[in-house]
């Protein structure tokens, strides 16, 4: 019993050490793996320090302008038998806005037409006339050298013939009046319709059915949504150093992410100064569709106005930047893809940029992704900087 006790305890020990030893080597090997893990480097992107010129600004409030806005007046008189728009409406060139009573432009039109129509039929009876005494004048020419003919008949028919030509003239006048009278008529019985001058919004309705318009009143306001500007009230001392054509930065407010940093030219600065507030309107035209953002006219703008010549500034991307203890750092890359933390100092923003006054140089790589789980001294992996070539070609 006790040879058989001794076997199975011995088996028994065998097997525990031979687990204890798998077990072993499987942790070897797990702790193996996870050093490696360990030392796989990290994928991040990366973004060059480059050098850009800066230009200092001083932000102006402004707001959106359109350049076609105003009433659309009546160009005839009548009582307004339809309006067919509402406020809110979008038209297009020659949409139809309203329609005023033809009845009376419809007569004026027809009474111009008969005038038409009989000063026609005068000027041909004065034709007729004047061929009768032209062939009774030859006639009488035809018997000169006869004992039948007579000095003083000739001159009175020849005279006759003249003032029938005369009656001519003024009968071909008459038909050109006659003419102008009923285009004037016809053009009176076109503008019973109101059709809308260019693509705009109607903003405002002035009449309704029924009423009674003389010529020049308005019948709707209009707004042109599709030529929008930016207007600021530039002080008159900044403006020394603008001229059509100088670029600006302006951004929309109430827009959202899309009322972000969006660019301009200066396109005017109209000679009239505010004597209260010493500015001076300045329209911008945007760049690129900078202003599909914007919803309404009237909607607050930031225009940064440039002040001063431009200068030459080192810049580091907003991302790169981190903070660690309160002080501002960014995780720059060795030829070596380790990483470091550097504190940097920081000066004017530009754009998705920071000015850099001290901590970095020109065509260093810094970390944009990924650099709030980086430690130093860890091995990166990342692909071109996102400014592309920028910096390896201002490095060194």
């Amino acid at each position: 019993m006790q040879d058989v006790g001794s076997g199975l305890v011995g088996r028994v020990l065998r097997r525990a050490l031979a687990l204890g030893l798998m077990l072993g080597l499987a942790g070897g090997t797990a702790s193996a793996q996870q050093g490696q893990q360990g030392q796989q480097a990290a994928m991040v992107q990366v973004d060059a320090v480059i050098t850009e010129p800066l230009v200092q600004t001083v932000p102006v409030l402004g707001r959106i302008v359109t350049r076609q806005e105003g009433p659309v007046a009546s160009r005839v008189e009548g009582p307004v038998a339809e309006i067919g728009v509402a406020v809110g409406d979008r038209l297009a060139t020659g949409d139809l806005i309203a329609v005023l009573d033809r009845k009376r432009l419809q007569l004026d039109s027809a009474l111009a037409a008969a005038e038409l129509a009989a000063t026609e039929a005068d000027l041909a009876a004065a034709r007729r006339e004047v061929e009768l005494l032209e062939q009774e004048r030859d006639r009488l020419v035809a018997l000169q050298g006869s004992a039948a003919f007579s000095r003083a008949r000739l001159d009175d028919k020849i005279k006759e013939v003249h003032v029938a030509q005369s009656r001519i003239e003024a009968a071909a006048a008459r038909l050109e009046q006659a003419r102008v009278t009923l285009d004037y008529r016809n053009a009176d019985l076109a503008d019973a319709e109101i059709r809308a001058p260019y693509p705009s919004v109607v903003v405002q309705k002035h009449v309704s059915a029924g009423a009674h318009v003389r010529v020049g009143d308005p019948v709707v306001t209009l707004v042109d949504d599709s030529a929008l500007e930016v207007e600021a009230d530039v002080p008159a001392e900044r403006l020394f150093e603008l001229e059509p054509g100088t670029p600006i930065a302006f951004s929309i407010a109430g827009a959202g992410h899309a009322g972000g940093r969006h660019d301009a030219v200066l396109r005017a600065i109209v000679p009239m100064e505010n004597p209260l507030t010493r500015t001076r309107a300045v329209r911008f035209t945007s760049v690129n569709g900078g202003l599909e953002a914007a919803r309404a006219i009237g909607q607050s703008v930031t225009v940064d106005i440039p002040v001063g010549a431009p200068r030459d500034v080192v810049s580091v991307h907003k991302d790169a930047v981190t903070i660690n203890l309160g002080t501002r750092q960014v995780y720059v890359v060795g030829d070596d893809d380790v990483v470091q933390p550097r504190p940097v100092v920081l000066g004017a923003a530009i754009g998705n940029r920071f000015e850099v006054l001290e901590g970095l140089a020109p065509g260093d790589l810094v970390v944009t992704r990924g650099n709030e789980r980086l430690r130093p001294g860890q091995t990166v992996a990342y692909g071109s900087p996102a400014n592309g070539d920028a910096g390896k070609d201002q490095k060194g």
